[in-house]
């Protein structure tokens, strides 16, 4: 027996409990992996109140998170590219990475290199590989460009600071508190903006000698909709690729009227396969970190069974960068 966060309704943290769970041996391309850091997403609040549903069958409930790193304790038949002892993370899978031990499809999970260690490797699985598919796919940037990016001290903020400054990109990032700013100034970022005391809109076109930019990373959602779209040049691009705020509404008619914008939702799913892809992204990730271009650790740590009050410390917006669970 192994211990897992699971939860058999949907509703506030406290609907998580730590439970005793049977891992068994891995299968047919599986590998069976003992975590020994879990990482927590905003997305994983987004299944645990139901804004993104999950099956919840009657007594057995679901895991939750899809995000860790650890040791690989078993292999199944036919896995060749991963083996005992290996380190690994992974990011996709069935959730329940809120868990000591778990078995995993092999295809998922991405060996880590030596001198990433394992506290790194756990803000980076999700966090880091959201900020290579966003800069570099969803709109690639080619460097010199000036970009705005929302919760620019948030887990992936943070990275995406690093990212940028790496590229030779000038990122206005938009952020709660004076505290926050430093940080991400810390980090990259080349501008803040605080929204409890300064217009994201006018801060941006001060910035930009009123010409706007050519692309918006929003992961805030329906309370920066507005701003994001005012923020852009005509035929800017809007990257919506989160929703703590509240959902997203558009009228296709205000894209036009703002300047012939377009918009896309992205989801990690469509940019990570197949598996080869997968390990390049990770190649180029770990390659910064190596590098010293990107750095990145947990900046703060809760027991496993603390997980619940893992989620009201990132629902409040009290957290910076990445936010770990420790089994």
């Amino acid at each position: 027996m192994t211990h897992a966060i699971r939860f058999h309704q949907t509703g506030g943290p406290e609907v998580l409990k730590l439970e005793n769970v049977d891992v068994g041996e891995p299968g047919p391309g599986q590998a069976r992996v003992r975590h020994t850091y879990i990482a927590v997403n905003f997305i994983d609040i987004y299944f645990r109140t139901g804004r993104y549903p999950l099956a919840l069958p009657e007594g057995v409930g679901s895991g939750l998170g899809s995000d860790a790193v650890g040791v690989v304790e078993a292999v199944g038949p036919g896995v060749s590219d991963i083996k005992v002892g290996d380190r690994v993370g992974y990011l996709i899978g069935p959730q329940g990475a809120y868990s000591q031990v778990r078995v995993m499809p092999a295809e998922v999970l991405i060996p880590l290199p030596d001198g990433v260690s394992d506290s790194t490797a756990a803000t980076l699985m999700m966090k880091g590989m959201t900020a290579q598919y966003l800069f570099r796919q969803v709109y690639p940037l080619l460097g010199g460009e000036t970009i705005l990016y929302h919760a620019a001290a948030g887990g992936v903020g943070l990275i995406a600071c690093q990212w940028a400054r790496a590229m030779g990109v000038t990122m206005i990032g938009t952020v709660s508190t004076d505290e926050k700013a430093e940080i991400a100034k810390a980090n990259g970022c080349a501008h803040t903006i605080v929204t409890s005391r300064e217009s994201i809109v006018e801060r941006v076109k001060e910035i930009t000698g009123g010409k706007g930019v050519p692309v918006v990373y929003d992961s805030v959602g329906k309370d920066t909709l507005m701003a994001s779209l005012d923020c852009l040049q005509p035929r800017g691009s809007l990257v919506s690729n989160g929703t703590s705020s509240g959902p997203v509404v558009i009228d296709s008619q205000l894209l036009a009227v703002k300047g012939s914008i377009w918009v896309t939702r992205p989801a990690m799913m469509h940019y990570i396969q197949p598996r080869a892809h997968m390990l390049d992204m990770a190649r180029e990730l770990f390659d910064h970190v190596l590098a010293g271009r990107i750095a990145s650790e947990p900046r703060q740590r809760f027991a496993l069974a603390e997980a619940g009050e893992a989620h009201r410390a990132l629902e409040s917006r009290k957290t910076v960068g990445a936010t770990v669970l420790v089994p």
